[in-house]
């Protein structure tokens, strides 16, 4: 099973049915939807890292969809696929849903799986970002208990070459520090 799951949402089947086959080597579950309303559904129910909409669809156009998929599910990439290629409908759908790619019918199959390629990419770039910028975070908090138990550890000084300079520390001094800190790290964090 793959870890990328792409929505695609029109309300005309065979649409659905080109795209499909446009992505059928391509290593993601795709899932289907033919209108907004059923389309959040479909993404209340499961997470989908992408979502390609149409524009010009009954009940909810795909310019609100995606401003909803925005507002409810920030990181999912958005982008759109439409036969009513106006400037309003493309502005809309940039400024309200923050749209990642904006595609006209008929598409070209390249260029629109290799978006989809770059729309999983960038998914997984962000997700990435936000676990380190976690790890960095937890990290900080760490350091700064480090630094109220054993005052002055973070102070860290170096030569020239970069190596660390330890002062006046025997081999015993410095296994205490060592052992005091991995005690204190792993009362606070039990992994």
């Amino acid at each position: 099973m793959t870890d990328h799951t792409l929505l695609i949402v029109d309300d005309e089947p065979n649409v659905i049915a080109s795209l499909k086959r446009a992505l059928f080597n391509e290593e993601i579950e795709i899932l289907t939807a033919t209108g907004g309303r059923e389309g959040l559904e479909v993404l209340s129910q499961k997470p989908v890292q992408v979502v390609l909409s149409d524009e010009k669809m009954p009940f909810m156009s795909g310019s609100e969809f995606l401003a909803a998929v925005k507002a409810r599910y920030p990181q999912t990439v958005r982008l759109m696929l439409t036969g009513q290629a106006s400037i309003e409908a493309a502005m809309l759908a940039i400024n309200e849903g923050e749209i990642y790619r904006f595609f006209t019918k008929p598409w070209d199959d390249v260029t629109l799986v290799f978006a989809i390629r770059s729309a999983f990419e960038k998914h997984d770039l962000e997700a990435e970002n936000r676990r380190l910028l976690q790890a960095v975070k937890r990290h900080a908090v760490e350091m700064k208990l480090l630094e109220r138990q054993f005052p002055g550890i973070s102070d860290v000084k170096r030569d020239e070459s970069g190596m660390i300079i330890l002062e006046n520390l025997s081999d015993e001094e410095l296994q205490e520090i060592v052992s005091q800190c991995e005690e204190e790290l792993s009362e606070h964090h039990p992994d």
